[in-house]
């Protein structure tokens, strides 16, 4: 099993179902180091899943000050596979350690990387 960090539209139950073909059971976490700006999205399939045009998008800041909430999603690892398809061009996925203690992947601005 594997974890995943959502800040944003994978936390949709919409999303999930499209994504995983299931809903994801996960808890509260915090992300450190980072900050959110919003990035236009232009790839129709995932426009079409997420009902969205602009998603969050992370941006390392290396203050920890800076905080970020989302949920840490326990997932198979061809699960982490369907969410890279998911995340397009715009993000990259990397691997961190949340203020649980916990190691899991989430996605973050391809161009400023920790």
């Amino acid at each position: 099993m594997a974890y995943l960090f959502s800040y944003g539209t994978l936390q949709k139950k919409e999303v999930q179902l499209e994504t995983f073909g299931r809903l994801l059971v996960g808890e509260k976490d915090i992300l450190t180091g980072y900050k959110l700006k919003m990035v236009e999205i232009t790839d129709p399939e995932v426009l079409r899943k997420s009902n969205q045009k602009y998603h969050p998008i992370l941006n390392f800041s290396g203050d920890s000050e800076d905080e970020i909430e989302g949920l840490l999603f326990e997932v198979t690892e061809e699960e982490i596979l369907q969410a890279d398809e998911y995340e397009v061009d715009d993000y990259k996925r990397v691997e961190t350690v949340f203020k649980s203690g916990k190691k899991g992947f989430m996605w973050v601005d391809k161009i400023n990387l920790s």
